[in-house]
Parts: C-alpha cells; sequence; structure tokens
C-alpha cells in the first residue's frame, strides 16, 4: 500500500469508527461498499481494506447479498486501543472513561503486588525513572510532556507483574491516559498527591514490599475515579 492509499485508509477508517462508535449506524445498519468509496472518494480496495479493520474489530461483519452489517455494541472488541480511542471521542466520554477507571482500579493494584515480587532490576530501575519524570513535568501545563511518563510508568507495572494478561492490557491503559489528556479531563497541572504515590510505587516495588505496593496503586486509581467526579461526572 503506498503511502497516500495508507493515508486514505486511516483517513476512512477514523471516519467510519468513530461513527460507529458514536451511534451514527445503528446495529443491523447494512454499509455499502459502492457508496462508501463514491462518499469518500476512494476505491472500493480502500474500502475493502478498512472493513477488513472494522471487522477484526467486531464493529460490522460482511453478509453475502446483504452488504457490511454494524454489530451490537455487546458484540464490538472493546479492549482494541482503537476503539477505546474513538469511543472517548465521542459524548459517551464519561460513562468509558468511568468504566475504564475502574477497570485500571481492578487490574493495575493487583499488578503491582506483582511487580514487587517479580520485577527485574532494569524494570524497578525505568520505574523509578519514570516516577521522577512525572515530578519533573507535573508542574507549569507539561501536560504532554507529563502523558509520555504516565504511560510509561503504568507499563512497566504491567509488564513487570510477569502476567501476560495483565500485560497486554498496556495499550488500554495508555488510551485512557491519553484520552483523559487530550479530552481535557484532568486539571491543568497533575494533583500533587497522585504524582507522589507514583514515587512511592516504585520504591515499594523496589523494596519488595508487595502489599505496599497493591494498596498505594489502589489509592491512584481511586483518586482517579474521584477526579472523574469532577471533571466528568
Amino acid at each position: 500500500m503506498t503511502t497516500q492509499a495508507q493515508g486514505l485508509h486511516t483517513q476512512v477508517l477514523d471516519t467510519l469508527g468513530l461513527a460507529i462508535t458514536a451511534g451514527e449506524y445503528a446495529p443491523g445498519s447494512v454499509l455499502r461498499t459502492d457508496e462508501l468509496a463514491q462518499r469518500f472518494e476512494v476505491s472500493r480496495t480502500v474500502i475493502r481494506e478498512v472493513v477488513r479493520v472494522l471487522e477484526s474489530m467486531h464493529l460490522v461483519e460482511s453478509r453475502r447479498r446483504v452488504g457490511v452489517t454494524v454489530r451490537a455494541t455487546e458484540q464490538w472488541n472493546v479492549y482494541d486501543p482503537r476503539v477505546i480511542r474513538w469511543r472517548l471521542a465521542g459524548a459517551d466520554r464519561p460513562r468509558q472513561l468511568r468504566s475504564l477507571t475502574v477497570l485500571r482500579s481492578a487490574v493495575e493494584p493487583v499488578a503491582a503486588g506483582l511487580a514487587a515480587a517479580h520485577a527485574t532490576p532494569e524494570q524497578c530501575r525505568e520505574l523509578t525513572e519514570q516516577a521522577l519524570g512525572m515530578v519533573a513535568t507535573s508542574r507549569g501545563g507539561q501536560l504532554d510532556a507529563y502523558l509520555v511518563h504516565d504511560i510509561a510508568f503504568h507499563r512497566v507495572v504491567l509488564n513487570a507483574s510477569g502476567n501476560e494478561m495483565f500485560a497486554r492490557l498496556g495499550d488500554v491503559v495508555a488510551e485512557v491516559l491519553a484520552g483523559r489528556t487530550h479530552h481535557h479531563v484532568m486539571f491543568e497541572d497533575p494533583d500533587p498527591a497522585a504524582v507522589t504515590l507514583h514515587v512511592r510505587v516504585a520504591e515499594a516495588v523496589r523494596a519488595r514490599d508487595a502489599a505496599r505496593a497493591e494498596e498505594l496503586t489502589r489509592e491512584i486509581a481511586m483518586g482517579a475515579l474521584r477526579e472523574l467526579d469532577v471533571l466528568a461526572p
């Protein structure tokens, strides 16, 4: 696929993905490839590639003699990072953020406790570096720079847990954190208490204190839920 074709593919995919997840196409709606090609002024080949990606996310299914049918919400792959990104861009953002933050509150504390038992010296060092990076970028409206360290910190925790299922949630957590920042569901500067908690989690993991790491990470998750009560009620 040429660079131009890739750009068209991404543009059409994002437009259709956003429309489907926002409910512009009700479940059971039929999308005609010829009509889509005409609407977006692209080839049917591009549309077929887009449909294949949407099928992989379980947003649509192709039926012979029927066309491309939008599937029910319950059938979507809601863990797909792009699906999360599209849903967070829609009007249902507050509910999505809460649902995803509750998921984090159930998983990440356990992952942190496991990380205290299984993290390698390199992972302990990286966790500390990312926590200090969060401290350094937590003032002066540096939310984009802060986000880089925040995402990296939580990826290390999930990976260091030694549980491959937790590790696969790294992209999910990254989309949640990015969505909060990009859609302004964050204070101008991160909560100083939350920043300090991340540093303490890194210390607990390095000290092999599983109970403390789990407790502190749960405090972080509960704080994120409280922020949603204020910023995205």
